[in-house]
């Protein structure tokens, strides 16, 4: 199965077509984002047979601009937001060199990074609105589906949203990483200084495959 397929199968099923009238009822009284073409940009970017690693985020950003389909990731252009930056200073923390400032992560996806957030969409200036209406069934089966894979891949689990995920990872030939989230409320109580870029890559490379260029 691709992800065109899986997505074709999740959105005819029940809680597909509750979310599908959601979100149609949602454009209509107020500003969603990310915009409908982005949606679905981390499964467009990330061909399931090319997945080296995954980092789970919770909702896109609410705010105006920011928000493009890939989880931490802002528009080119945009300033980094605040867990953005600390993910940057960590990179900088493992890898040295200067702290990187371009927050669109398209070039980690290339590599096989898939940058999925549990929630696909969110209203205007309202974190966390689209939470409970059929996302998370949806990207469930998504992380069920990768931890199927042959392949191996790195899951990072940042703070504990993503760390409930846990339960859905079965595959011993999988590396699964946790820490606290990279917000400036936790970031210092245990991300900086996780080394999961390095272990990530370090993982990869015992593997036989490619390490990514996280900077």
């Amino acid at each position: 199965m691709n992800w065109e397929e899986f997505l074709e199968k999740e959105l005819k099923t029940e809680y597909g077509i509750s979310l599908n009238k959601f979100l149609e009822k949602e454009r209509k009284e107020a500003e969603v984002f990310p915009c409908e073409e982005d949606v679905f940009k981390a499964f467009d970017r990330c061909p399931l047979e090319d997945i080296k690693a995954v980092i789970i985020g919770q909702d896109p950003y609410p705010t105006p601009g920011d928000a493009m389909g890939l989880a931490f990731s802002v528009n080119e252009g945009q300033k980094p937001p605040r867990s953005l930056n600390n993910i940057f200073k960590e990179l900088h923390n493992e890898f040295g060199g200067v702290i990187r400032t371009n927050g669109d992560l398209s070039d980690w996806t290339k590599q096989g990074v898939f940058l999925l957030n549990t929630v696909l969409t969110v209203r205007s200036h309202e974190a966390g609105s689209h939470r409970k209406h059929g996302w998370e069934t949806i990207t469930d089966n998504a992380i069920k589906l990768i931890d199927g894979q042959e392949q191996p891949i790195v899951f990072m689990l940042w703070g504990n949203d993503a760390q409930r995920k846990e339960t859905l990872l079965t595959n011993k030939n999988h590396l699964v990483l946790k820490a606290v989230h990279p917000s400036p409320l936790s970031a210092r109580r245990g991300f900086f200084g996780c080394d999961h870029f390095i272990k990530a890559n370090e993982y990869l490379t015992q593997n036989g495959k490619e390490p990514i260029k996280w900077m």
